[in-house]
């Protein structure tokens, strides 16, 4: 089959907020690069996923400039609220131990904002790019080849971001023999609901007997809710009404009495997952994102490791093609996986705090209870969360892992 044939510097596998920015990032610095996204634009907008982002996070859209809709639709938050049934609630206090804040904003906004941006920049991105294949990655002239429209097309560059999440192709060009994964899937899911109703003033993580729940939201007039479920539950066997009773019985009286109830206008149910894979760089070839890394929801840090993913790997990139220095490039797998461990440590931890899980005896849930008393009357512990939450920074990582090398 006769290709047509063009060339990058960066070509990028996945259009969504990690391959977006980074692309957006580079260009910013004088970069060319090409994003392939398998789906359709309005496939890529239509995807709900969650929106609390770190201050981290916040920073980096600033520095770029992707934060104007952010900072005049999204809301700045102080921290949020743990409840637990028949125990005095917690408020992981964000700006009083950091004097940092954190902010409410959708990805599937971050995501819009990022398409916009590179529009706007001329930016090349194609989507309904099937047949994705990664070639050469350890030599000096990687390539892509896809087809568009019907048409064999190859990408010749010099390095290729793997961001096309945990089903795509990027992670599977890593050799077996190479590539070591880490897993651990949780013996239930999330049923989330989306509603046009205004949310709770602030996000509410609540443990009970009958199973975790939490509010959340997207803006002044649409809320999200979730409540813990079997996986053998599908979304037909939960009514609104059925889901409405379950969700308020599972909050504290006082936080139920201020949930406003209304149809829902989108209904889904996600499995938890824990998983990593090392090493995040192969060749020229590197991971970001859903490609290298699933956090469970519980600690919202899925969209905030991207974007750290994407802040490592954009400034590796830079220093090695615009002044051919190497150290940072090299050193990228290292520098993300801090930061993931660290992540799929702290999310595990209020995974394991906030659900009722099947296997539980009764020594397993007084330790459970005794971890959030304890939360509760130490403010070592309330600090340590806090710090964990809002999110480490980018620079102290990198700082520590230089030191010990």
């Amino acid at each position: 089959m006769t290709h047509h044939r063009d060339r990058t510097q960066v070509a990028i596998i996945g259009g969504g907020p990690a391959g977006l920015l980074l692309s957006h990032i580079l260009s910013e610095n004088g970069i060319d690069s090409v994003v392939l996204e398998q789906r359709t634009k309005d496939y890529v907008l239509s995807r709900i996923r969650a929106g609390l982002l770190e201050t981290g996070t916040v920073q980096l859209l600033r520095d770029y400039g992707l934060a104007e809709r952010m900072d005049k639709n999204g809301k700045s938050k102080k921290g949020s609220w743990i409840t637990r049934q028949s125990l005095p609630s917690h408020f992981i206090d964000t700006h009083k131990w950091t004097g940092k804040e954190m902010m409410v904003y959708g990805q599937t906004d971050i995501t819009e904002d990022l398409y916009d941006a590179r529009e706007k920049a001329g930016g090349n991105v194609i989507n309904e790019a099937t047949d994705v294949t990664l070639h050469d990655v350890t030599a000096d002239a990687p390539y892509v080849t896809y087809v568009k429209d019907g048409q064999a097309h190859r990408l010749d560059c010099d390095y290729i971001a793997g961001c096309d999440g945990f089903h795509g192709v990027s992670r599977k060009t890593i050799p077996s023999d190479i590539l070591r994964t880490y897993e651990r899937a949780y013996p239930f899911g999330w049923l989330g609901i989306m509603a046009e109703v205004p949310p709770l003033p602030d996000l509410v993580y609540a443990y009970h007997e009958r199973g975790f729940a939490l509010a959340s939201q997207r803006n002044r007039l649409l809320s999200r809710y979730y409540i813990q479920c079997p996986l053998t539950d599908s979304v037909m066997d939960w009514s609104d009404e059925r889901f409405w009773e379950e969700l308020l019985a599972r909050f504290p009286k006082e936080v139920a009495s201020e949930i406003v109830t209304g149809p829902s206008i989108e209904k889904s149910i996600a499995p938890l997952r824990s998983f990593v894979a090392e090493p995040m760089q192969y060749g020229h070839m590197f991971l970001a994102g859903d490609a290298a890394h699933i956090v469970p929801p519980t600690g919202a840090k899925g969209l905030n490791l991207a974007a750290s993913d994407v802040f490592y790997l954009s400034r590796g990139l830079i220093e090695q093609i615009k002044s051919n220095r190497s150290s940072h490039l090299e050193r990228y797998s290292e520098l993300a996986l801090r930061r993931v461990w660290s992540s799929e440590n702290f999310s595990w931890r209020m995974t394991q705090m906030m659900h009722v899980f099947p296997e539980m005896n009764g020594f397993d849930a007084k330790i459970q209870q005794n971890s959030y008393e304890l939360l509760l009357q130490n403010e070592t512990q309330q600090r340590a969360l806090a710090e964990e939450y809002v999110g480490l920074p980018f620079e102290e990582l990198d700082a520590l892992t230089l030191s010990a090398a």
